[in-house]
């Protein structure tokens, strides 16, 4: 981990490089329209957190040994009877990086943990919601080096949610592929 007062290397790489790129390719007058990453938010629910508590407890310790900062519970927002489900009770678990936290994470994601995956071919390039976000869903949480597989007693996803300020699909996807995100299918410039 670095210090407060140093930037990270990506986050030296966005400025140094990414923006530059970005401002040739869709013709920016000044840098402050380039698109830039605000935040990433990691979401898991968990199953059977209605009937073991300490289930939760794992989702939070396992979270937070992942990015380095504290999650919190997610409470259910109603009561759903045919589930056992009743309002306020603890669901999932979650945390938000921003600034400095962000960047370490995404450098980590990259160059580390999705080289990790089974299989890894790359990364989906559909998942944009049209607003300049991109959902990654990671299907087993022992590809980050942080989880100490012999103390894993399930296997289990996460989402991450890349939020940028990118007002279109493509301009996110071309930020998140100048910084080292590893999408499957390189497209083909719309021009």
């Amino acid at each position: 981990m670095s210090t407060n007062n140093s930037t990270t290397r990506l986050a030296d790489k966005y400025k140094n490089e990414v923006v530059p790129a970005l401002m040739k390719k869709f013709s920016y007058k000044t840098v402050m329209q380039a698109p830039k990453l605000t935040k990433i938010c990691l979401n898991r629910g968990v199953n059977g957190a209605v009937t073991d508590k300490k289930l939760i407890d794992v989702a939070i310790d396992e979270l937070s040994n992942i990015t380095g900062q504290k999650a919190v519970a997610t409470m259910s927002k109603k009561d759903i009877s045919n589930f056992k489900l009743r309002k306020n009770m603890p669901i999932g678990a979650k945390v938000t990086l921003r600034g400095q936290k962000m960047y370490e994470f995404l450098d980590r994601l990259v160059s580390v943990s999705l080289p990790r995956v089974r299989d890894f071919k790359g990364i989906n390039d559909k998942a944009f919601d049209g607003r300049g976000n991109y959902t990654l869903g990671v299907t087993e949480q022992i590809i980050f080096p942080e989880i100490d597989i012999d103390k894993v007693n399930k296997i289990t996803g996460l989402d991450i949610t890349f939020v940028t300020t990118a007002q279109t699909n493509e301009e996110a996807y071309e930020l998140l592929k100048e910084m080292g995100m590893p999408f499957k299918n390189i497209k083909k410039s719309e021009n």
